[in-house]
């Protein structure tokens, strides 16, 4: 995700909620779900624990769609392909510096803009 100067806020969009709250369901750990969006519309999700780890398996999925495209299939959503990247956070959200750390853990940072 690059590092927007204006802080983008991105957001789960509706459709992507309800996969989120089955996720979290399945992930008593969970303080967050990471959100991967690749290019050819697939998206790439896991829960995420307070110290940054992995708190659930990965889910990929591909809206309206029985399974993942070809390309995915492929290079399993290869990062050279994501569009937008984030973590939901569950309410009540961590702090910000926590959110910040767990973020630079879980996604990187990018500072090529």
């Amino acid at each position: 995700m690059k590092e927007n100067k204006g802080k983008k806020v991105l957001l789960a969009e509706k459709r992507e909620q309800a996969m989120i709250e089955g996720i979290l369901e399945g992930s008593p750990d969970g303080i967050g779900v990471v959100v991967v969006r690749l290019d050819c519309g697939c998206r790439k999700m896991a829960a995420v624990s307070k110290e940054g780890d992995p708190a659930s398996k990965i889910i990929m999925y591909r809206d309206q769609a029985e399974t993942i495209c070809a390309k995915c299939k492929e290079d399993n959503g290869s990062f050279v392909r994501v569009t937008e990247s984030f973590i939901h956070w569950v309410e009540p959200a961590p702090s910000e510096k926590l959110q910040q750390e767990i973020s630079l853990k879980v996604l990187g940072s990018n500072t090529a803009n």
